[in-house]
């Protein structure tokens, strides 16, 4: 099997304070002091996109971080609190013009008709590049925070049980629903809904507003919403997935599935597993993108990567552990790993920044050059749109297809 793909990768990185490892923000490049402001995150997102990067994703949460799956550990010594993503994401837009903005957004705890409108608004404010990233939320801390569900407290074990499982499965038929609501939300105008004729007064056209009559097991939405169909029609919908049920979400509801492969036979599997579920769900045409997900140590020497990783590990007081690959080494070693996953059919990554003040410009300084060198990563952006940047078209509106 080749190992070059004969499409371009895709690259995205994930930010996530000042890095993914918890001892991050005790290195000199981390600025913890600025991590709370608005030019912190214009400064990460700005190095992002003098990369060439299609574009860059947001954690977010309902609970303070925690080393230990979500469930409060009591640590004072690593990174707690965080900004709004989408706000973060907005505010960030205008100082941008290609990237790909992409918020992650808890669809268990919060109402589809507002992150519709949230997430249209971005693709307003930044011309166009709006995505959002779907998650769910289980944990019962988190559900006290708005106080209209209960969940029992449940761990790691209970998870892979069948009664885990099938209250796994709940929240994400939950999430495949509350994606579809935003979709149909983000079509209830059509595009020319707006007339805006001053010398007749009509602004809006009643007939191109519609309602969606949504009716779930989780929502009932009539719709429609109250901000205009955003610039790309459809903004990137986003989800990271681990197993056979998230698959299910990326395969019937996503543009994009990010995983986490450790080789390249996991992620053969791991691609065959998400075509087959969109064939089940009678989804035809393209597969969504799939992004492999890797946390990275970039340096230019080997070792060099290895004794910062070993130092973070040490002033943490436990070795670091994802549930993604861990890459510690040079942007030519990385370059060769990326190349042979993608071989197995990924679309493109989204690396996560050990050190987001260090392993980010090694990676738009060292990685993307490496890979412009191989004629597998862009020199130029070619899009001024999300969609466009991936390659997507810009969709139909399904209801003016309905009128028509």
């Amino acid at each position: 099997m080749s190992t070059t793909p004969a499409f371009p990768l895709r690259l995205a990185v994930a930010l996530e304070g000042t890095g993914w490892h918890p001892a991050s923000w005790r290195e000199p490049v981390a600025r913890p002091r600025e991590l709370f402001t608005a030019g912190y995150w214009a400064d990460l997102v700005a190095e992002a996109e003098r990369g060439l990067l299609d574009f860059v994703t947001f954690e977010d949460g309902l609970g303070l971080q925690s080393s230990h799956h979500g469930e409060l550990d009591g640590r004072t010594d690593q990174v707690r609190g965080r900004l709004d993503a989408v706000l973060t994401a907005s505010r960030v837009a205008p100082l941008t013009r290609h990237i790909g903005l992409v918020p992650t957004v808890i669809a268990t705890h919060t109402e589809p008709f507002h992150i519709s409108k949230a997430i249209a608004t971005l693709d307003y404010v930044s011309n166009g590049r709006a995505g959002l990233r779907v998650q769910i939320s289980a944990r019962p801390h988190e559900a006290d925070h708005f106080g209209r569900r209960t969940f029992p407290p449940i761990n790691l074990d209970e998870l892979r049980t069948p009664a885990g499982q099938e209250r796994v499965t709940d929240l994400f038929d939950e999430a495949a629903d509350y994606v579809e609501v935003v979709r149909r939300l983000w079509d209830s105008w059509e595009d020319d809904a707006e007339i805006r004729d001053v010398a007749t007064g009509r602004f809006v056209d009643r007939d191109k507003l519609h309602y969606i009559d949504f009716e779930g097991r989780h929502f009932s939405v009539k719709g429609p919403s109250i901000t205009p169909r955003p610039p790309q029609g459809q903004p990137l919908v986003t989800a990271l997935a681990h197993q056979t049920v998230p698959y299910r979400l990326v395969a019937r509801q996503a543009d994009v599935g990010y995983v986490t492969p450790h080789d390249a036979e996991q992620a053969r599997a791991i691609v065959a597993e998400i075509r087959a579920e969109r064939e089940t769900a009678g989804r035809t045409g393209e597969l969504p993108y799939v992004f492999g997900d890797l946390v990275v140590f970039l340096d230019d020497d080997q070792a060099a990567a290895e004794d910062r990783r070993a130092r973070l590990d040490a002033l943490a007081g436990e070795p670091y552990t994802s549930d993604a690959r861990i890459f510690t080494g040079t942007p030519a070693q990385l370059a060769d790993v990326l190349q042979e996953l993608a071989a197995e059919g990924l679309s493109g990554f989204r690396l996560r920044p050990a050190v987001a003040g260090h392993d980010l410009p090694a990676i738009t300084r060292g990685l993307v050059p490496e890979l412009q060198r191989r004629g597998v990563f862009r020199t130029a952006y070619e899009a001024d749109t999300l969609r466009g940047l991936l390659g997507l078209p810009r969709p139909a509106n399904r209801y003016a297809a309905a009128t028509a």
